[in-house]
């Protein structure tokens, strides 16, 4: 069975290979630099998914992702390709991007990114060309726990990465390699000093997955039309127009577009009403606070654990990437989806995102707000 190499190493007389996935940046570098470390016999490609074909504002660095990428590889002394999936990418995670956005959704393409590519078509790629596993630089480690591959957070809190895998199958798990799981980002930059790596100052990209420093709303409006409508507050009144509901997500404060008029009042969004197209808003001052959730329900779920729950339990969530996990109670509905009732009330839970589900640092697996 397969085991991560940060910990210990396949017997075998003949190394296993394993394919890294370099984006460029430092994270997959050292990944890849500490599995030739472990005695893996290391490949590594990069994975053209996205070129701003469509003339998309903002800067989308592909060319010198894989340049960089390229210079690592040389660098390490290891075999370099450029993989080409730029169909499966647009079909199945621009797809969903924009099917969600124009259903009035907030999704989360690098959650799904992950399960779709870098486990998905990446992963088939690889084994159908004699590789073992897969190895990036996410920052969660895998271990085995009664002979079942495990997900748990990062060493590093600040830079965990366990949520955007939440989503991954268990034979996905199985054969995924995280290098860098156990070391906290500093180290992983002095690593990368001090292999001479050419990338080790490289900044961490913050664009959408593999697409780039975009910003939202510059991608959305190449491919989604604007459908105006009015903007309206909890008692039906019109205060102004919105530019299209796609523009818009539960929570937002900033770009709305009308004034308070009130000292130290300010309009959030609260509600998104497709049928009517309206944006809903509401003083951040309201009581009740319409964001705030004790309960919500999720769908398609995904599990990581062999058995998911049958009955009512008490677990922990991430309801989004930053925030710290919550107690709640995790209770399966008869159609296959489960009501989440939280310990303390959550605010601003967008339909179309991704709440992860653990055990302590073990993820279990995930679900969609509907």
């Amino acid at each position: 069975m397969l085991t991560d190499p940060v910990t210990t190493m396949p017997a075998s007389s003949a190394a296993p290979r394993l394919l890294v996935a370099l984006s460029g940046g430092v994270d997959s570098a050292v990944a890849a630099a500490r599995a030739h470390e472990q005695g893996w016999q290391v490949e590594a490609a990069y994975m053209k998914n996205w070129i701003n074909e469509e003339n998309v504002l903002g800067d989308c660095p592909w060319q010198q992702d894989i340049e960089d990428a390229r210079a690592v590889s040389e660098h390490l002394g290891i075999p370099f390709r450029v993989l080409n999936f730029m169909a499966e990418y647009r079909e199945r995670i621009v797809g969903y991007l924009l099917d969600g956005y124009a259903s009035g959704l907030t999704p989360n393409p690098d959650v799904l990114c992950n399960r779709e590519m870098k486990f998905g078509v990446l992963l088939d790629w690889a084994l159908e060309n004699g590789f073992e596993a897969v190895a990036t630089g996410h920052y969660c480690r895998k271990e085995e726990i009664g002979g079942v591959p495990a997900l748990r957070e990062g060493m590093d809190d600040n830079k965990d990465q366990s949520y955007f895998l939440c989503l991954l199958r268990p034979e996905q798990l199985r054969r995924a390699v995280f290098p860098v799981g156990d070391l906290p980002k500093p180290e992983v930059r002095r690593i990368a000093s001090g292999l001479g790596l050419p990338n080790a100052g490289k900044k961490d990209s913050q664009g959408i997955c593999f697409i780039g420093e975009v910003k939202i709303n510059d991608f959305l409006e190449t491919f989604i039309p604007d459908k105006p409508g009015p903007i309206v507050d909890l008692e039906g009144r019109q205060l102004g127009e919105h530019r299209g509901l796609h523009r818009y997500t539960l929570g937002q404060r900033r770009g709305i577009g009308i004034p308070s008029n009130a000292e130290n009042e300010f309009y959030v969004v609260v509600a998104k009403r497709m049928d009517r197209n309206e944006l809903v808003v509401a003083f951040e001052s309201s009581r009740p606070d319409p964001l705030w959730h004790e309960e919500v329900r999720l769908h398609h779920l995904s599990w990581l654990i062999p058995e998911p729950p049958a009955k009512a339990r008490d677990l922990e969530v991430r309801v989004r990437y930053r925030d710290p996990r919550v107690a709640a109670r995790y209770e399966p509905q008869a159609d296959g989806g489960a009501l989440l009732r939280f310990a303390e009330k959550q605010r601003a839970l967008a339909s179309g995102q991704v709440c992860a589900l653990y055990d302590s640092d073990r993820v279990l697996g995930g679900g969609i707000y509907p």
